[in-house]
């Protein structure tokens, strides 16, 4: 049996964050990742499309917990230890510098998420700590003060565990078996399925600012919409589907929902219409698009408002104005089933969050085991957020091990 300090499971982000923290806190550890893969960070290298979307540019810690389902209360403190601009200073003291794109997406420089794993590559070569691809865990076990690790490759001891695996069902029943208790997992950001001639053949048409509610719920959402050969997706959506992710499993992914195109009130959008039949009574409703949205779009609205293209402003009757203003402001669309958002597959579910001490990430359960990134039942809004439950989860764990050990 291999003779460790501290063992992670796990040779993702959050896995390599902790392990370099910990061994450049206390030089003097022994510490070993075990990755099941024959490499790691492959979700860092998908990430961002290819440029891993590194954290997001919202440095006060109220509001950057409004972007987390699950883990809004229980991150706050974490984040008032470590927050995004500990994120960006970790990682230029490491020669990676960090951009801010306009919707607050914040990338390496080099455009490329190669630059953040080669940043984790040499970092934990430098601070000797060992990466250990193809092992595979078994089984956990703590007979007394020390854990038990058996992998594909040999078995392993350690007096301190951490576990970021992610969303892995295997480890969630080593952990089940050890004792902890975990959140039924069920898939957040995903986009949604939707058959209707109102969205058929105009894929890639984007309307910039739309509000979006799931009917007969509170779940509501607003941004950006994108049409996609297959149903809705961009912000609004991917938003929703994080917040509803529990409702909308239980609903087994058929639902309703209702979409303001123009974010005014049907009263309003009325009042505009009326004043465009004065305006523009010579001029074809169709092709008079308004109210700024896409072209394609406004010609898909027109004619679900028992209208034709050649129906001009002036002929329009109080029913045609009525069924505009009902496209516009209160569109209803049959959502039937979802579909996976892009390679980033994000689970809400995971470890218990009234089991972990979020002080120090450590298991309330068992001593001297700790956790950090999504092996929690802690997911995020797509823009990087994600990522940084994992770094400030991955520190904090890492500097109370390093802490213990100086003891």
């Amino acid at each position: 049996m291999i003779r460790k300090d501290v063992i992670i499971i796990g040779g993702g982000a959050a896995g390599f964050f902790a392990a370099i923290n910990i061994a450049e806190q206390n030089p003097s550890l022994k510490v070993a990742i075990l990755e099941r893969g024959k490499e790691g960070l492959t979700k860092v290298k998908i990430s961002g499309g290819g440029r891993c979307n590194v954290t997001h540019a919202e440095f006060i810690p109220q509001e950057l917990i409004l972007n987390y389902p699950r883990g809004e209360k229980e991150l706050l403190g974490p984040f008032h230890q470590f927050m995004t601009g500990d994120t960006i200073e970790w990682f230029e003291k490491r020669g990676v510098a960090l951009k801010i794109e306009d919707d607050g997406r914040m990338f390496p420089v080099s455009n490329s998420s190669q630059t953040i794993i080669d940043c984790f590559l040499s970092e934990a070569e430098k601070y000797g700590v060992e990466v250990l691809y193809n092992h595979s865990v078994r089984t956990v076990e703590k007979p007394d003060s020390i854990f038990k690790i058996e992998t594909t490759q040999g078995d392993f001891s350690s007096e301190k565990l951490l576990v970021a695996t992610g969303s892995n069902p295997k480890i969630w029943n080593i952990l089940e078996h050890l004792g902890h208790t975990i959140s039924q997992p069920v898939p957040s950001l995903f986009t949604f399925n939707i058959q209707d001639n109102r969205i058929k053949d105009i894929p890639g048409v984007v309307a910039k600012n739309i509000e979006v509610q799931v009917l007969d719920t509170n779940l509501w959402s607003e941004g950006p919409l994108l049409i996609t050969h297959w149903g809705m997706s961009a912000p609004s959506i991917l938003k929703l589907s994080a917040f509803g992710a529990l409702e909308l499993a239980n609903r087994d992914y058929k639902f309703e929902i209702e979409i303001n195109f123009i974010k005014q009130s049907f009263e309003n959008c009325m009042e505009t219409l009326k004043a465009l039949k004065q305006d523009l009574a010579k001029k074809t409703v169709y092709k008079s698009t308004q109210f700024d949205l896409p072209k394609r779009l406004w010609h898909k609205l027109v004619i679900a408002s028992s209208m034709h293209e050649d129906t001009r402003w002036a002929d329009l009757n109080k029913t045609q104005l009525e069924n505009l203003a009902n496209q516009l402001t209160q569109a209803v669309f049959s959502v039937d089933g979802k579909s996976t958002f892009k390679e980033e597959f994000v689970t809400a579910g995971g470890v218990n969050l009234k089991e972990v001490n979020f002080k120090t990430f450590e298991s309330k359960k068992i001593e001297n085991l700790y956790f950090a990134g999504e092996v929690l039942n802690i997911d995020a809004v797509t823009g990087g957020f994600n990522f940084q439950n994992a770094w400030t989860g991955a520190y904090i764990a890492a500097k109370n091990i390093s802490q213990q050990f100086a003891l």
